[in-house]
């Protein structure tokens, strides 16, 4: 039972911190729907921006939870210490690489749609949008590897852990479309790069963090 010591620690509070982080970091790269999400906001107003937003946290809670059993399936493999060490340098490898790609992305800017649509196809659009990209189960098996996410046999605290995930990709979306709604009369939509790069720079800076506390045996979250 030595191998399972490392879960000793995790507890409710460590669950929810770790799955707000997760769920902002899967939602914060301004790829095709926080585009949609950015104009939808300026061009038809902060609600329909929101729901554009919820549906891609749906999607993105989906592909968590796929990749959540999935890694249950080899939980004898990944509750070793050993293993988990291996694969928390391999999770910040991997985000300090998906930092570099949101940094170097310039998103692509859609025409705007003249129709305002209901809310509910707006958030319909951008579920599709977003599930359309099984990739994101790459990102998050970085992101539960390198903050070691996955707990055996507690179910309560898995689900847990995944609605955090879900609220940290909403309030991401929440925030996101505060600010721009806000800055409605001097947001530049060409200036959705600005977001790429700043987003991508964080993620590297953490994944290295994350990489010398790995090495060092120390703990950041």
């Amino acid at each position: 039972m030595q191998s399972l010591m490392w879960f000793e620690h995790v507890t409710l509070l460590d669950l929810t911190v770790k799955g707000l982080i997760i769920g902002m970091i899967a939602s914060a790269p301004m790829g095709p729907v926080g585009v949609l999400c950015i104009q939808r906001t300026l061009n038809k107003g902060r609600w329909y921006g929101l729901v554009t937003g919820l549906g891609a946290a749906i999607s993105d809670i989906l592909y968590a939870v796929v990749t959540g059993v999935g890694m249950s399936f080899v939980i004898e493999f990944i509750e070793n210490p050993r293993t988990m060490y291996v694969l928390q340098l391999i999770g910040s490898v991997l985000l300090f690489v998906f930092g570099w790609y949101t940094f170097r992305t310039k998103p692509q800017l859609r025409p705007a749609s003249k129709s305002k649509g209901t809310l509910a196809h707006n958030g319909l659009t951008a579920f599709l949008v977003t599930i359309s990209n099984p990739l994101i189960i790459f990102l998050f098996l970085a992101l539960f590897a390198r903050f070691t996410f996955v707990v055996p046999e507690h179910v309560g605290q898995q689900i847990l852990g995944y609605i955090s995930i879900f609220l940290g990709a909403l309030l991401w979306w929440w925030g996101l479309t505060y600010i721009v709604d806000k800055l409605r009369s001097t947001f530049e939509l060409n200036r959705i790069g600005l977001i790429n790069r700043i987003i991508g720079l964080i993620v590297m800076v953490a994944s290295v963090l994350g990489l010398l506390s790995t090495l060092l045996g120390l703990t950041l979250y």
